[in-house]
Formats: C-alpha cells, structure tokens, sequence
C-alpha cells in the first residue's frame, strides 16, 4: 500500500503557493509541444502564479497518449479513449495555438511559425518529444508502422496483425538506447505474444534487439520471454538493422536477412526537429539537448528550456518524468519570474507497468534527486524497484496509475 501510495502521490503538485493574477502579465512563456511535458508545464505555470501569460503550440488539436497504446493493438483499448483535448489549459487562460513551428531564435526567444506568425516571449519551452531515424534502403513507416508514437500508425499496426495469416511471422525490433519508455518494446512483444496465443496459435514473434541485454526490468521480462511466451517469442540481442526493404518485407542486420508477414520498426530515436534545427541537441552523439536539470535550461541558450524526451539527463525517457520535469521547470520559471531562490534539490519520481500479459502487469519505479557534485539527477539509494513476478492486481493498479497521471496533465 505504501508503494502503491508513492506511484499515485508522485503526480501531485509541487508545494508552491499560488501567486495573485496581476493587472498585466509579468512574464511570458512559449510552449512549443503539446505531450506530457508541454501540457503539465503550461497547467502548474498557471495553476501556480496566473500573472505568467502562457501559450501553447502544437501541430494537432488533441493528444494522443502513448502510455497504454500497445493495448489498442490487442483491442482492448481504442485510440479515442486515449484521446486528450486542450480544453482544461484554456480554461485556465492558457492561450493554444494549432501551428507548426519553423522557426526558433534562441537568442531572443522568438517563435516563427508557418502561418508567418512571430511571438516573442521571455523564455520559451521546446517539448516536441522524439524524432524517429529511417533506416537505410526502400523504408516506408505504412509497410513496417513504428506505432510508436500513437495515433495512425497504432492503428495500422493493430490492422496488420489482425489480417497475418494463422502460422505467420511478426517481427519487433527494439532500437539501441536511449529511446522513449525503456521497458515498453519488452512490454508490447509479451502483450502481443499473449494475443498471439489466443488468436494465431501457431504464429511466431521474433524479437531483434540493438542492445546487449533487456535494458530495464530484467528479471521479469527475461522470466516471460523464456518461460511464460517461449513458445511464440524468439529473442536475439546484438541485432542492429543495417537496411530494409519494405516492398519485400525484409530486414538486412547484421547478422543475416529476415522476412516477415508483419514487421513493427521501432527505428532509432533523437530529439524533436525543431531542436536539432535550433541547434540544441548536442548530447548523446546530437541526439538528444543538454540542460540544467535544476530548470531545464538548455546548457547553449539559457532562454530556452527543453523538457521530456527531447532533453538529455541521466533519466528515462517515459510520460511520468515527462510530467516531472515539467513541474520542475515551472517551479523554476516562477521563482526566476518572482525573484524567489532557487530550488537545489529537486526530486523526480520514474513509475510505470508493463503489461506482462492481457490481464496482468507488472511494475518499476525509482527516485532521482539532484546531485550538484555531479549536476545530474541520480538515483536515490535504495528507492529502485520492480514487482516480483506479475499479476491481474498490478494490472488493475495500472490503470488507477493511468487516469491519474493523464488527470493531473490534461484535467
């Protein structure tokens, strides 16, 4: 219980008091990127000091959570219920803007768009997510759908599976780190071996992953690949995807050619375009955007922030600390704003579930604090942990866990 209490409480609010609307705004900001990051950040800046004028920029209407896609797959959930809209920002005087971004002065904190539009503000905030990397050779995303980030292609994937022949073969790949929520390909491959058993009996899914090794909860993914799905998951590491051909649905590695009925290309990852075009992302070989975690900062343009998946930290890339490291950049800009010290010892808190099969889950979590010998986030000493084993209770756990990280973002 005490657990369960951490990962439901690790939402809330930061303990600022909220600051009086003054007459005029006494700062702006421009969020550009309407996920997990963007969203959390644009409601506790206004939820903690409404004299912040907010304005948030994004290419589509609504959100479409990633977290807990991979069960639209196995038609458990569909992409509606996983659907957010920005009504609760604008209700909290946040203004939403549905553009494109093409253009960010880093210098100035200006913000071009493709309607022509320049806004200007005082800091601006880039949460664009990730960016996907297409293999080498004839790669099309509607032939071998990532379904990684949710929507269409979430969509396409499930339809594929549902039409592959009875003795078919699916593959997953698994990109080389760091890419968005760690345990979430180990997590998908069970779910949809699971789905397999029930639906295709004698189909096959074949796991190639870039890495070494499971990256992250080993102990219960290894114990469900060998032993709960060892017979519909084949697991190869070491496997890096040199080409593809999609027209003949075939994978070149290193290691040898494959051919496929399905094949869902998880490609490498890298920070949002808009922040490789501003020049930001030169971490991680320029993948990914250094920062301040104490703010966000990005090390090469103090006026600019950049959070969730596109940042470089010693943090996993996943929706929860996406929601985090919003709220620790909205403390930070309030304190700047107001003249208030800054905070030294930020905490974040890592939680989520992974679906081992169709009814049951299980869990990782770990803390991260600040370390200023180091000034990185570092794991709080015995605060890591995963569940022992699985059950249909974590799953239930799962979805409590769910409504309320999308409540305490999008409500």
């Amino acid at each position: 219980m005490q657990r369960r209490s951490l990962l439901l409480a690790a939402g809330a609010s930061l303990a600022l008091p909220t600051l009086s609307l003054a007459a005029a705004p006494k700062a702006s900001v421009i969020i550009v990127g309407g996920g997990m990051a963007g969203t959390t950040l644009a409601k506790f800046l206004r939820l903690w000091d409404r004299g912040i004028a907010v304005t948030l920029i994004d290419r589509q209407p609504k959100y479409v959570s990633n977290i807990m896609s991979s069960l639209v797959l196995t038609g458990q959930r569909t992409v509606s219920q996983l659907t957010y809209t920005y009504d609760s920002l604008r209700r909290r005087g946040v203004k939403v803007v549905i553009d494109e971004v093409r253009a960010i002065d880093v210098v100035n904190a200006r913000v071009t768009l493709a309607s022509g539009a320049v806004l200007q503000a005082d800091r601006v905030v880039l949460a664009p997510g990730i960016a996907f990397e297409a293999p080498a050779g004839a790669y099309d995303d509607q032939r071998m759908p990532h379904a990684w980030q949710a929507g269409p292609q979430t969509t396409l994937l499930a339809q594929q599976l549902a039409a592959m022949p009875e003795n078919g073969l699916a593959v997953m790949s698994i990109p080389p780190t760091p890419y968005r929520c760690p345990p979430g390909p180990y997590e998908r491959a069970c779910l949809l071996a699971d789905w397999l058993r029930v639906n295709k009996p004698r189909a096959k899914l074949l796991v190639l992953d870039a890495n070494a090794d499971f990256v992250t909860e080993k102990d219960n993914f290894s114990s469900a690949f060998f032993g709960l799905h060892a017979d519909v998951i084949e697991y190869r590491n070491n496997v890096v995807i040199e080409s593809v051909d999609a027209p003949t649905m075939t994978l070149y590695t290193n290691t040898e050619a494959i051919t496929a009925d399905v094949i869902n290309l998880i490609p490498r990852q890298r920070a949002g375009r808009i922040v490789t075009d501003a020049g930001l992302a030169t971490a991680n070989g320029g993948r990914f955007a250094p920062v301040d975690v104490l703010g966000y900062a990005s090390t090469a343009a103090p006026r600019v922030h950049v959070i969730g998946d596109s940042s470089a930290t010693t943090q996993p890339k996943a929706g929860h600390i996406a929601n985090q490291e919003a709220k620790i950049c909205a403390d930070a800009l309030v304190r700047v704003f107001n003249g208030l010290p800054q905070d030294t010892a930020p905490v974040t808190n890592s939680a989520c579930f992974s679906t081992i099969t169709q009814t049951q889950a299980s869990w990782l979590t770990a803390v991260f604090q600040y370390d200023p010998a180091t000034r990185t986030m570092v794991s709080v000493p015995n605060s890591s942990g995963a569940s022992d084993g699985w059950s249909a209770g974590h799953f239930k756990d799962m979805n409590t866990w769910f409504s309320a990280l999308m409540a305490d973002s999008f409500a």
